[in-house]
This record gives C-alpha cells, sequence and structure tokens, in this order.
C-alpha cells in the first residue's frame, strides 16, 4: 500500500505490506521504491515490510540542496514512529546502505539487524570527492544525460547486454529523480561520516553481500572492514546491482538473515 508521512514540511513517500518483525528497505541513489519488487513479496509473506523513497527520489520531495545521510535517517525515523514501528532489521543498498548506517549510529536500540547490500560503511576518500564533485558539475549541465550516462556503468561489463531490458527499466525510473534531488544526494554522499566502527561496536547482527565485479566499490577494500567483525559476508559474481545481476542468491541471502536473526 502506498502512503506519505509530512517531514518538515515534506512529502515522504513509503508502502508497507505484510504482517510481523519488521523489515525497512532503503533503495540507492537515483532508484526508488520499485527496487525491491523480486524481495519485497517473498519477505511481506512472512514479514511487515516498509519501502521507503529518500529524500528527492521516487515520489518524495526534497529538503532543500544538501540531503545529508542523518537528514534522510530521521526521515525514515519519523515513518517508522507514525507506523509504531520501533525494532526492524533494515536493508539498505548503496547509498541507502550509508542511510541505514546513519539510523543505526543514532538509534542503535531501534535496529535488530543490519544488511548492506553494495555498500560501504566507509567515508569518501579525497579522490572519491573529487568524482561527487565532477557528478554535480554534470549533472547541473544535463541530469538526464548523467543518468544515462552512469546507469549501465553500475553494472559488470558483461551483464550490460544480458540485462539490457532491466537496465531500460532502472534509467526510466531514475529519470523520475530530478535534478535537485540528484545533486542533493550527491552532496549528501559526499560529506558522509566514516562509520566501519559500527562492524565492530554494533549490538545486532549484520551481514554484507558484495559484488566481486562490482564497478563501484573495491572487493577488497570491503574485505578489509569486516576483518576482526562478527559480520556476515555473501560474495556475488557480479556488479552493483546484485538485485538484479544475481538476483536469485542475493534475495536468498537477505531472507535468510531476517529468518535466522
Amino acid at each position: 500500500m502506498s502512503n506519505f508521512i509530512n517531514y518538515k514540511n515534506t512529502s515522504i513517500h513509503y508502502t508497507e505490506s505484510g504482517k510481523g518483525t519488521a523489515v525497512v528497505l532503503l533503495h540507492g541513489f537515483l532508484e526508488n521504491t520499485t527496487m525491491w519488487q523480486p524481495l519485497e513479496p517473498l519477505l511481506a509473506a512472512k514479514y511487515r515490510v516498509v519501502c521507503i523513497d529518500l529524500l528527492g527520489h521516487g515520489k518524495s520531495e526534497n529538503i532543500g540542496y544538501v540531503h545529508p545521510m542523518e537528514e534522510m535517517a530521521l526521515a525514515v525515523k519519523v515513518v517508522l514512529d507514525s507506523l509504531n514501528i520501533r525494532r526492524s532489521f533494515f536493508v539498505g543498498h548503496s547509498m541507502g546502505g550509508y542511510v541505514a548506517l546513519a539510523f543505526a549510529e543514532l538509534y542503535p536500540d531501534n535496529v535488530k539487524g543490519l544488511v548492506l547490500l553494495n555498500s560501504t560503511t566507509r567515508a569518501d576518500s579525497e579522490e572519491k570527492k573529487m568524482g561527487r564533485e565532477r557528478a554535480i558539475a554534470v549533472v547541473k549541465e544535463n541530469h538526464k544525460s548523467f543518468i544515462r550516462t552512469s546507469i549501465p556503468m553500475l553494472f559488470r561489463s558483461k551483464c550490460r547486454k544480458i540485462y539490457k531490458d532491466e537496465i531500460a527499466e532502472v534509467k526510466k525510473q531514475a529519470l523520475l529523480t530530478s535534478k535537485q534531488g540528484i545533486v542533493a544526494a550527491l552532496e549528501g554522499m559526499k560529506i558522509r561520516d566514516d562509520r566501519e566502527v559500527l562492524l565492530h561496536f554494533g549490538p545486532y547482527p549484520k551481514l554484507m553481500i558484495l559484488g566481486k565485479k562490482d564497478p563501484v566499490l573495491a572487493y577488497e577494500d570491503l574485505i578489509l572492514q569486516i576483518q576482526g567483525t562478527e559480520t556476515q559476508l555473501v560474495e556475488l559474481e557480479n556488479g552493483h546491482m546484485s538485485l538484479i545481476e544475481d538476483q536469485e542468491a542475493a534475495v536468498k541471502a537477505i531472507v535468510e538473515f531476517v529468518k535466522n536473526n
């Protein structure tokens, strides 16, 4: 069911389905709640599933020209409070993982489990920050061209032909994102804090799902993050879009994590 709630005079969109323990699904940059279609109905058979359009994405409005991950996390908290949900599993894809980490830092007692799907706990390096600046300049010039160029680059090279139709749909959904929403998210990701410490001390089960051929995140860097922690690891064969490129394995890993914790 599709719903809206007001946060700081801004409309936030979310969907809700199923009953039981809450599972909150947070999409990535240029995505929206529709990305969870392969997973949401399977979880909703046994759990209460909440999918939230993050600030400036999908049907949720912009709150400003910078959307820090903490601000997005506060909007998530308002949605969950309105639903009387106290503790939840959180599954975050890419930027959604950054928001889930910000939420976990702010409200550790409200987290029942944390899944980072093609995401990282580390802050942007200086090189990555410069890349965000270049992206912002391109978006301001022509955000639609930026979307059409950047979406295929999230996939492993050999997957770009295999999943041509799926890539077209991801682009279609991404093109619904406003220029302001894109820039605000890039600005927010650029300034986000390093939260690797949560993998060591977060008082809840954790799972990292990574793609070995992810063009966005370095495999070795992700492996280093979980060393010395009790974080579970699932390694998939392809790129940054595991819910498409390795759909069956990614869905299975998330469902089993929720079931076993």
